[in-house]
């Protein structure tokens, strides 16, 4: 007993259908799976004339088929393409299949998309090549993908690279009396990179702006209610993730030593903290100890003068340590 669908009729049997009106099933059938394909259908002569012209292609290249037919398939090839088609005919008429070419392609309106092109001889009744077929995938936005896969990729390998070279720079520029300091130390200057990190996260690596790195690095004073001990005056200033970094270690650097030795040991003293930033992008920082237990100038450089040097001349800035009697005066001019 022949079986029925899930409608309940049972089907009609092919095995006694007509050849005549098979192959009329079997052309409408194709002609159906063309007309509603999302890839570009076409076909033309061995002339480069179009011939058929599918809804996609109507729908990426914006010539209806009443417009594209009976012209030359060099109506979407930019000019520069032209010798593909020559070199696609010339190897159809040899009877050769074109797997997934990637070219370009243009639009009616003159924009350019990037396709891949499966190209496939037509042959009539007789064997005799009349002609060829064209299936067209639109890849722009696949190829677009790609390329930002790949600049994210170099500029991951990029900022890795930097991290793991200021890194470096700390530790060898970082000294201590004892084993367990010199991992204080060390652990707090790349925990001041970590915490600038967090703000190009923020940004989308655009980079940081001063206050917001100040405010990070001076976190647990102003916890403390210490909003009087410490003063920022400065304009909304952006700086470029290499800078702002630098800026980072220097305030961490500064905030150390006076918690350890100036301003911030004792409850009498504060810090002003002031930037600007000059026409030419010239940043201008100070930083200014006062009130604090009275200080003279060292003898020589210390650890945390040569890091606060060493971060900022690779960059092209400068330095300048001032120790007056009532605090340290800090002033750093960095390119940003």
């Amino acid at each position: 007993m022949a079986s029925k669908n899930k409608s309940g009729l049972q089907p009609q049997p092919l095995v006694n259908e007509r050849p005549l009106d098979r192959a009329e099933r079997l052309a409408n059938l194709l002609a159906s799976i063309v007309e509603t394909s999302d890839d570009v259908i076409i076909s033309k002569n061995l002339d480069g004339i179009i011939t058929s012209w599918n809804k996609a292609a109507e729908r990426i290249f914006g010539y209806a088929a009443t417009e594209a037919i009976g012209q030359p398939i060099t109506l979407v090839i930019p000019e520069d393409r032209l010798s593909e088609e020559l070199e696609i005919l010339t190897r159809i008429r040899r009877g050769e299949r074109i797997d997934h070419f990637e070219t370009v392609r243009r639009r009616r309106d003159g924009s350019s998309i990037v396709v891949s092109l499966t190209v496939s001889p037509v042959k009539d009744a007789h064997g005799n090549i009349v002609g060829a077929s064209k299936i067209a995938r639109d890849i722009t936005q696949q190829k677009r993908n790609q390329e930002h896969i790949s600049i994210l990729a170099r500029e991951a390998e990029h900022r890795s690279k930097n991290i793991l070279s200021n890194v470096q720079a700390i530790i060898n520029l970082s000294q201590s009396d004892t084993v367990e300091g010199l991992k204080e130390v060390i652990s707090g200057r790349i925990q001041a990179m970590a915490n600038v990190h967090s703000l190009f996260v923020e940004t989308r690596w655009i980079g940081a702006e001063v206050s917001a790195i100040a405010k990070q690095e001076f976190a647990p004073y102003l916890e403390e209610g210490g909003e009087k001990r410490i003063v920022m005056d400065g304009l909304q200033t952006m700086l470029e993730p290499a800078a702002a970094q630098a800026i980072a270690v220097v305030l961490h650097e500064l905030a150390t030593n006076a918690t350890k030795y100036g301003a911030l040991s004792i409850a009498s003293g504060r810090i002003e903290l002031a930037w600007s930033q000059t026409e030419d992008r010239r940043l201008t920082l100070r930083w200014t100890e006062l009130g604090g237990p009275g200080i003279t100038a060292p003898r020589r450089k210390g650890f945390g003068s040569r890091l606060i040097e060493g971060t900022i001349s690779p960059l092209g800035g400068k330095v300048l340590f001032e120790w007056r009697a009532e605090g340290l005066v800090c002033e750093i001019v960095l390119p940003t």
